[in-house]
């Protein structure tokens, strides 16, 4: 805890163009957080090379990150933003931290695996440690909560494993961080294969509404989300398709799934396509137009970034002094 203030740490990769699940499960519910928590919001460049990355892109997609986590509501007088490689206590404690973690823990990640798979011909060391650096990103500000999807709670389990085996060794050094798992937009689904989740990699781009499609191209992939033959809007456990535009829409509109099934009683799958799109692009337009805005004042950008950065690496700086001293670093 920092201040008189419980402290929330969370961090978006530069790397595509982020999804309406990122939005929905992540960004949007962000700003609520700004009040009662002291907050960390960072874009986290040095996970993204995991990945072979093309070096213009990345830079041009870290100012496109931290423009829209303001534009989805974050003030950056009242949210720390800024870059991951800005802050070096993020390496610094990372390569620490690696020598306690142990090397099981870490083959049992499945995004380890998933990401072996699709990019089989760079299977680097990064792509298996990147967890330990996503566990000293969160205790590097003993950060007591971390706000999730259900895919990332895994990543959170191993940052608790870390900091209590620590704190065991050495005494009570880092906070131990709790996931929050958010009920709303907590897993929204591939428009093309409601079984898989969306991704923002996906090579099917019929299958993915990103924050930054016009209404046009929202409404026409909403149109042509795969169902199933059925007619009646109605949530059930064979509806995948459905079942995930009646949770798009929910979360979009806060109407329960009662309201939704009332709202399109005898009324056909198009109709609901069409609303579903709607909704989205109705909410998605204010934050487009707010993220235009902002990309088009660099010098603001980069002076968040470096007020950002500024105030992390104070904080960071106090936590890596304390670890760097209870293993025996010269000081």
């Amino acid at each position: 805890m920092l201040g008189d203030k419980k402290v929330t740490f969370s961090g978006v990769q530069p790397s595509g163009n982020l999804t309406i699940g990122n939005y929905l499960g992540a960004l949007r519910n962000f700003s609520k957080y700004s009040e009662e928590f002291q907050t960390f919001y960072c874009v986290v460049d040095m996970h993204a090379i995991t990945v072979r990355q093309i070096p213009a892109e990345l830079r041009r997609r870290t100012y496109e990150t931290l423009a829209l986590y303001i534009a989805c509501g974050l003030d950056p007088e009242k949210n720390c933003l800024y870059v991951q490689s800005h802050v070096p206590a993020h390496a610094e404690l990372s390569w620490i931290l690696n020598c306690y973690t142990m090397f099981g823990e870490l083959g049992r990640m499945t995004q380890f695996k998933d990401k072996s798979a699709k990019h089989a011909d760079n299977i680097n060391a990064g792509l298996f440690t990147y967890p330990t650096l996503m566990a000293a990103d969160i205790l590097l500000y003993q950060t007591d909560v971390v706000p999730v999807g259900i895919d990332q709670k895994q990543h959170v389990e191993l940052a608790r494993n870390i900091a209590n085996r620590f704190n065991q060794a050495y005494s009570e050094t880092f906070t131990v961080p709790e996931p929050i798992i958010e009920k709303s937009g907590m897993k929204i689904m591939s428009l093309a294969d409601p079984t898989k989740k969306m991704s923002k990699s996906d090579e099917n781009t019929n299958a993915v509404v990103y924050i930054l499609d016009d209404k046009d191209t929202i409404i026409r992939k909403f149109k042509r989300a795969v169902t199933d033959s059925d007619t009646e809007i109605r949530y059930a456990e064979s509806k995948d398709g459905i079942n995930n535009l009646m949770s798009i829409y929910s979360c979009f509109t806060g109407k329960s799934f009662g309201e939704i099934e009332a709202e399109f009683a005898g009324r056909g799958y198009g109709d609901f396509k069409l609303a579903v799109g709607e909704a989205c692009a109705d909410a998605l337009a204010p934050v487009q137009a707010k993220y235009n805005e902002l990309l088009s004042d660099k010098a603001y950008l980069e002076n968040v970034m470096k007020n950002g950065a500024e105030q992390a690496s104070y904080f960071a700086r106090k936590t890596l002094t304390k670890v760097k001293k209870k293993i025996g670093f010269v000081i």
